[in-house]
């Protein structure tokens, strides 16, 4: 007599290849669940970002030397280190002083800071740091250099 031998999985082929999937299928799904998570909120980090390199632009674009009459106010600041320690509560306002509408959640804080670093090489630079605070923790910080040039 003859046993002729069919082909098959056995069952410990078959739990192997179960518990190798369920591992595999496990991984793909935490990866999923992160990459949902973090891009849950992008639009409030771009627009921290965007909020941030608009005033790092605004300050750059401003003199790199003290000029007088420089009142309290942004409208009248007219060099760079007028931004140092500058700072919003209650929202994001224009360059009038005026709240924009939407960005009342976001603010800038903590303050400008505008320091002279002494690079190599670079006799007059000043380093701008602004940092944009939004909606649930979102920071973010931009830092740019004005330079005196000759």
């Amino acid at each position: 007599m003859r046993i002729r031998r069919t082909s098959g999985f056995t069952l410990a082929e078959l739990i192997v290849l179960i518990v190798v999937i369920a591992i595999a299928l496990a991984g793909v799904m935490l990866v999923f669940s992160t990459a949902v998570r973090s891009s849950a909120d992008p639009l409030i980090y771009k627009q921290a970002l965007a909020i941030a390199e608009g005033l790092l632009d605004e300050i750059q674009l401003n003199s790199y030397n003290a000029q007088s009459g420089t009142g309290p106010n942004r409208q009248d600041f007219d060099d760079v280190l007028d931004y140092n320690g500058y700072s919003t509560a209650g929202g994001m306002v224009g360059i009038d002083g005026v709240a924009i509408a939407g960005l009342g959640a976001y603010n800038v804080a903590p303050a400008v800071s505008v320091t002279t670093p002494g690079l190599n090489g670079v006799a007059e630079a000043r380093l701008i740091t602004v940092t944009v605070t939004g909606p649930n923790g979102v920071a973010v910080t931009v830092s740019g250099y004005k330079v005196n040039y000759p």
